[in-house]
């Protein structure tokens, strides 16, 4: 058994793709399908191709509620830090800051719920992460 991919169904194909742009993950892969009437989009990591998010949109609108319940995506990070900056820059809420240098969870447009793993130790705390509250939910 090996992984293949997450499938998270989007209302916005393009702000999606810009929100998971913003946290690096890349385009690898599109299908369109006219008879189905719905777009797949494959994204990755540079260098981390073999675990994809599958981005589904559904050309006829749609509206999706609880059966997002999978839990959350996962991404280990060079510096936590920086991409929440970038994220918070971009008009990403960081909805559990990385008080503790080592963890932060934030939210796609479609509302999937996106952790952030500092890679290998933890950073020392730093302002203002360290006191900054939770936004919502995560």
């Amino acid at each position: 058994m090996r992984y293949l991919h997450t499938m998270v169904r989007v209302t916005d194909i393009d702000a999606s793709l810009r929100f998971y742009n913003l946290l690096g993950l890349n385009e690898v892969k599109r299908m369109e399908n006219e008879k189905g009437r719905f777009t797949l989009v494959f994204l990755a990591a540079p260098g981390n191709e073999d675990a994809k998010v599958e981005l589904t949109y559904n050309w006829d609108p749609e509206e999706y509620s609880g059966g997002r319940n999978f839990g959350h995506l996962a991404y280990e990070v060079e510096d936590i830090y920086a991409l929440c900056q970038k994220l918070q820059d971009n008009g990403v809420t960081i909805n559990r800051p990385p008080r503790d240098g080592h963890m932060a969870f934030v939210r796609s447009p479609d509302d999937i719920s996106v952790e952030l793993l500092q890679k290998g130790e933890s950073l020392p705390p730093k302002e203002p992460w360290a006191s900054m509250p939770n936004t919502g939910e995560w």
